[in-house]
């Protein structure tokens, strides 16, 4: 079975890694990514594929398709494909979108044998408003067994965790005055997006240590002579689960409201993007993957390494058993968001990244498909977890 996989992988790797290529230098911004997604998807459908355009009313996603003749689970890669502004692929989604694009084809050249169906997701804008968010709420993962992705890094981790987290804008409405002539006249809206800053500086003291609270001032003002009738604030408030993250979030907004009060202003509270759930690692499936990874690459393979961000994959974690492991580019200490990262995901270290990601994850969707016992043992997993999350232990 792995021989063959292998030999399906090499005969389609220069389209893939053509693809790779093709992405990094024609990077596209979140939910603007036509021509990536189109490339993926019209790669999937000359190999079988059936595509559904525009699921959970983004433009650019795409649900591909390609069933067994007989029941089986269904196996799901996540395939991304959205680029930085002004760095391209740095954090490498050119790799995961080819990587899960690859793993699906070569895993349906079984589905006839074995039964089953293969899904890959086309999920865009990861990195600012990420459409696995509406994915996991619109019922996108209800048919599916596992779901599967694996991100570029500069060395191989095993799948671990991320941080849950709000995206929050704080918008204070106040009453314009000449700042020297009649500021009595004024209501200082600035005033209250400072007080918001320092009220939530003062509870940095008391949250748990691992919430992490960082914003920017988006507006202002215009000129030092009117009293700004207009400010903003937009914040990430992240934490280990959304259980601590919740009510963190309540005593920001109680902040927020207080600087309203005390300047006379008007609040208005907005998401300015989706929020993400906490990454939930099956650890059945990541057992499978990381022993398969293990055996293909001669890189090592580290723990999952303390995650400071947050991923969409976490909401897909919470209604489905998912990985989202690691795989190396070969460059200890290689910074992810930068320009270097993207260029070493078309080298052949990025190359070699691409053939032994795509292997990982085929051998473990083989593995799911034809061992009924690992599927149960992931879903008992999952069902447990599931359980602790409702009452607000995990």
């Amino acid at each position: 079975m792995k021989d063959k996989i292998r030999f399906y992988l090499e005969n389609i790797m220069g389209e893939l890694f053509g693809l790779c290529k093709y992405m990094y230098k024609h990077p596209e911004l979140g939910d603007r990514e036509f021509e990536s997604s189109k490339r993926l998807a019209n790669f999937l459908r000359e190999n079988g594929f059936s595509i559904e355009w525009g699921i959970v009313g983004r433009d650019t996603a795409f649900r591909a398709e390609f069933s067994g003749s007989k029941r089986g689970p269904t196996i799901c890669f996540l395939a991304e494909y959205d680029a930085l502004p002004g760095v391209g692929h740095g954090c490498g989604h050119n790799l995961i979108g080819t990587i899960s694009t690859g793993a699906g084809i070569i895993l349906s050249k079984f589905l006839s044998e074995i039964g089953g169906k293969v899904v890959v997701l086309g999920t865009p804008a990861e990195e600012t408003n990420g459409a696995k968010v509406p994915m996991a709420e619109q019922g996108i993962f209800d048919d599916i067994d596992v779901a599967m992705m694996v991100h570029p890094s500069d060395e191989s981790y095993m799948s671990g965790d991320s941080l849950a987290m709000d995206a929050l804008q704080f918008t204070f409405f106040g009453k314009s005055a000449h700042a020297a002539a009649a500021p009595e006249k004024g209501i200082n809206a600035l005033d209250s997006v400072i007080l918001l800053f320092n009220g939530i500086n003062a509870l940095r003291e008391h949250l748990p240590a691992d919430v992490k609270i960082h914003g920017i001032i988006n507006e202002g003002g215009r000129a030092a002579n009117i009293v700004p009738d207009l400010a903003s604030a937009q914040f990430y408030i992240r934490a280990s689960t959304r259980a601590v993250l919740n009510p963190v979030v309540e005593k920001v907004k109680n902040i927020a409201r207080g600087s309203a009060l005390m300047t006379g202003a008007r609040l208005e509270i907005s998401n300015y993007e989706l929020s993400y759930d906490n990454m939930v690692t099956n650890q059945h499936l990541s057992k499978v993957f990381t022993k398969h990874l293990s055996e293909i690459s001669s890189k090592p393979i580290h723990p999952p390494k303390q995650e400071y961000g947050s991923l969409d994959m976490g909401n897909v974690s919470q209604v489905v058993p998912a990985i989202h492991p690691y795989i190396g580019l070969n460059h200890p200490g290689l910074v992810a968001h930068t320009k270097e990262f993207a260029d070493r995901t078309v080298t052949e270290h990025g190359r070699q990244a691409l053939m032994e990601g795509a292997l990982a994850l085929a051998y473990t969707g083989y593995d799911c498909l034809t061992d009924s016992k690992l599927m149960r043992a992931i879903q008992e997993e999952f069902l447990t977890n599931k359980n602790r999350w409702e009452n607000n232990c995990l």
